[in-house]
């Protein structure tokens, strides 16, 4: 097996910028020998690690299950900013970011819900198997949540279809294509959500969702096309289009 040296040598080669860090996560596993080579071929290191830090927490991430980027905290604190006991994590993936909510919060009523079966496996790992749902977006809730949703926070994926040849081959190769293509112009599920929204919302509630700069007048127009009151939360980390149902509004 290769000692710390060696493995920062392999993985600067692989092109891993941050070499180091890496390779004393990697050789603390159980089998580093065999964690440096998937690492080496390519595979993420959360992948291999088998969990992602995310909003100071340690989320468990399996194989093939999409990483939460540390972007998306930014979600995570428009959200608590907000506050609400009745929290939905649509396109949940890991559940990170519900997770990472109800840790912020403390106890609300959380579900989440993922159309990626390995997803869901994942997610109830991290938040309990009662609390994570397989299905299509709204599909699978119960009618007990309509109407009754404080905050529903999601992570869709907003990457141009054309660009995810561009993305880096960790994501593309290893991620789910159903959590990173949004369609011509990446909004196709930002649409799907804001023409449900409305239905699952408590009066005042707010929807919270990840886009690019670029994609903001765009989603602002679908928002407000629904009913909802549009705001624009603008962190150093990403950006977060919100709507409430009523008057509540997001916070800058």
């Amino acid at each position: 097996m290769d000692g710390y040296d060696e493995t920062v040598a392999r993985l600067r080669a692989a092109g891993c910028v941050f070499a180091e860090e890496e390779a004393a996560l990697l050789l603390d596993l159980p089998d580093p020998g065999r964690a440096i080579a998937r690492r080496v071929a390519g595979e993420p290191l959360e992948h291999v690690l088998g969990w992602a830090e995310f909003a100071g927490l340690r989320v468990a991430v399996d194989a093939g299950v999409f990483v939460p980027r540390r972007r998306t905290e930014a979600l995570v604190r428009a959200a608590v900013a907000a506050g609400g006991s009745v929290v939905v994590d649509l396109c949940c993936g890991s559940g990170a970011v519900g997770m990472a909510v109800e840790a912020a919060l403390g106890a609300v009523d959380l579900t989440a819900v993922d159309i990626d079966p390995r997803a869901v496996a994942c997610a109830r790992r991290n938040l309990g198997a009662d609390r994570v749902l397989e299905g299509d977006l709204f599909a699978p809730l119960p009618e007990r949540l309509r109407g009754r949703v404080d905050l529903l926070v999601v992570n869709a994926p907003y990457v141009p279809t054309d660009a995810i040849a561009l993305m880096p081959p960790e994501a593309r190769d290893h991620e789910p294509m159903v959590a990173l293509d949004g369609g011509s112009d990446g909004l196709d599920v930002h649409r799907r959500v804001a023409e449900g929204a409305p239905d699952w919302l408590a009066p005042g509630g707010l929807l919270l969702i990840e886009a690019h700069e670029s994609q903001v007048a765009a989603a602002e127009a679908v928002f407000a096309g629904h009913g909802l009151v549009v705001d624009v939360v603008r962190d150093p980390e990403a950006t977060v289009v919100t709507g409430a149902l009523g008057t509540r509004q997001g916070t800058r």
